[in-house]
């Protein structure tokens, strides 16, 4: 199976006091650039997220998005913890003591102090792995999302490769009447400007000429290339970057045969097969 480079997946999962909501999305990229949105709660996991994204991701432009949501409704209690408002007395007690200039802790920053107040929503620990264990579902349904597209994909690449040999199939047979045709035309010619021309040497010319002219080697490597596309595209994989080389090569060939034609058949070829090259070519930039 090839892999599509677009795709979107995404989550919620519910914990006391909130909402937590995941979405993946991707773009076609040529190398893999992660994008990370996350509420300050979840910025110490982003290496680990990150780290997820990248196991399961190769190319592509991929951004995440995390996102946490509070209740409305009164579920959330706070509750004060008196230990640890009885020890930041005693300290502040003690430092007046050293220092008398010192004015004393105020009821504000007292209810700030982390773990003054305690409350009945998730600890930290338990949010974060719940984002992780949540990220893992999303990549798993995401790479589904990708895998379907990717086929859909494929399927464009293999109805171009069959109308690609269908066309190296129609012509290649007629490459020695093309070539008959041209030398009967080459020697009409060749009398007219010069008169009495001897048979050996048109053939002679001709046939330096037709190697010139012969494009049945570019036929080959096309019919080489687009077999070797279609056990790419069986055996799957990431697999992008080597079906963007394998276009240039077919390009290539496809440009040479036009450059060779001495006939209406052949030059026609070559246009219809680099109109399916393109075609491929642009699909090619969403694989991964």
């Amino acid at each position: 199976m090839i892999l599509s480079m677009t795709g979107f997946a995404s989550t919620a999962r519910e914990f006391p006091g909130g909402l937590l909501s995941i979405e993946v999305r991707a773009v076609n990229h040529r190398y893999l650039d992660v994008q990370m949105r996350l509420p300050e709660e979840l910025r110490v996991i982003e290496a680990q997220l990150r780290e997820l994204i990248a196991g399961r991701v190769t190319r592509g432009k991929v951004e995440c998005r995390v996102g946490i949501s509070q209740n409305d409704n009164d579920n959330q209690q706070l509750e004060l913890n008196p230990d640890m408002v009885q020890r930041l007395l005693t300290i502040s007690n003690q430092v007046k003591a050293i220092a008398p200039q010192m004015r004393e802790l105020g009821m504000g920053e007292l209810l700030r102090w982390p773990g003054v107040l305690k409350s009945n929503s998730l600890p930290p620990e338990v949010l974060q792995q719940l984002c992780l264990d949540g990220l893992k579902v999303v990549l798993e349904d995401f790479r589904a999302t990708r895998g379907r597209e990717g086929e859909k994909l494929a399927q464009v690449l293999r109805d171009r490769l069959e109308s690609m040999a269908q066309i190296i199939s129609d012509i290649k047979p007629r490459l020695p009447l093309i070539l008959d045709a041209y030398r009967a035309k080459l020697s009409a010619r060749l009398l007219e400007a010069l008169g009495n021309v001897d048979d050996d040497r048109i053939k002679q010319e001709f046939a330096l000429f037709a190697q010139k002219i012969d494009v049945d080697e570019e036929l080959e490597r096309l019919s080489t290339h687009i077999a070797e596309i279609r056990r790419i595209l069986k055996t799957g994989g990431q697999v992008g970057k080597r079906l963007d080389f394998l276009m240039q090569e077919l390009n290539r060939e496809a440009n040479t045969l036009g450059s060779k034609s001495v006939a209406t058949e052949t030059t026609q070829a070559s246009v219809e097969l680099k109109v399916l090259i393109e075609q491929m070519r642009e699909q090619i930039q969403n694989v991964e």
